[in-house]
């Protein structure tokens, strides 16, 4: 598993161009991937969101948006650079609450035992050092009946898996590193999603966490997967 202080170094680098880099590398698919996850977390009717690994914001301002103003919706980091990106994009915004962006590590949250309704982490769940005190720390927070939404990465259908990581180790890098300067963080991504666990190795860790009802949604040929479990 990556090493924290090396994910937070790689971030902060990155910061300034980060959601340039996203919307160019997955082909403006990243939107529709945040509207599929903020539609399951309407379903659940929340009053206190927290979206982990929140990096500049996009998840948390969908959440806010798609959800409204009666929901309560925090952003969590343990970078604070990307904070600074949310927290400078939150005043631009004319519509919707302000939302506090807040430093927080996802293996020792800032929040009370049973004191939320939804936690989200979207593209963070893989850079966690340890993912099992993460979960731990997610089921902890959560209220009895509460939801927690992983959007990840995955292994893609047999099919595409050659054309995408041929995409992941030859094209993503350099195309990053013109993007951001910084290919290293992109050759770090691609090796992180090569190795990360497929949709039914990322259940049982959820299952191996007391998570119950855990169930996965395929994306975009299942290169990424929406992730749910519940606690009781």
């Amino acid at each position: 598993m990556p090493e924290a202080e090396g994910v937070r170094a790689m971030f902060a680098n990155i910061a300034g161009r980060y959601d340039l880099a996203n919307r160019v590398l997955s082909g403006g698919m990243d939107i529709g991937w945040r509207k599929a996850l903020v539609r399951e977390v309407a379903k659940t009717q929340p009053q206190v969101v927290v979206d982990l690994a929140t990096g500049s914001g996009d998840v948390a301002f969908a959440l806010q948006d798609g959800l409204g103003e009666g929901v309560e919706v925090r952003g969590l980091d343990f970078c604070e650079p990307m904070l600074e990106e949310a927290r400078r994009k939150q005043i631009k915004r004319v519509d919707g609450k302000s939302i506090p962006f807040e430093f927080g590590d996802c293996l020792n949250l800032p929040l009370e035992d049973n004191s939320v309704d939804v936690i989200t982490i979207s593209f963070g769940y893989r850079n966690l050092e340890k993912r099992a005190t993460g979960l731990a720390e997610f089921h902890r927070v959560l209220r009895p009946g509460g939801h927690l939404f992983i959007l990840e990465f995955s292994q893609p259908y047999k099919i595409l898996r050659p054309f995408y990581y041929f995409y992941l180790k030859y094209i993503l890098p350099h195309l990053a590193s013109s993007l951001t300067q910084d290919k290293s963080a992109y050759d770090y991504l691609a090796g992180s999603i090569e190795q990360f666990p497929t949709v039914e190795g990322i259940q049982k860790e959820l299952e191996s966490a007391r998570f119950q009802n855990v169930r996965a949604r395929r994306l975009t040929g299942c290169v990424v997967a929406l992730h749910h479990g519940t606690t009781y």
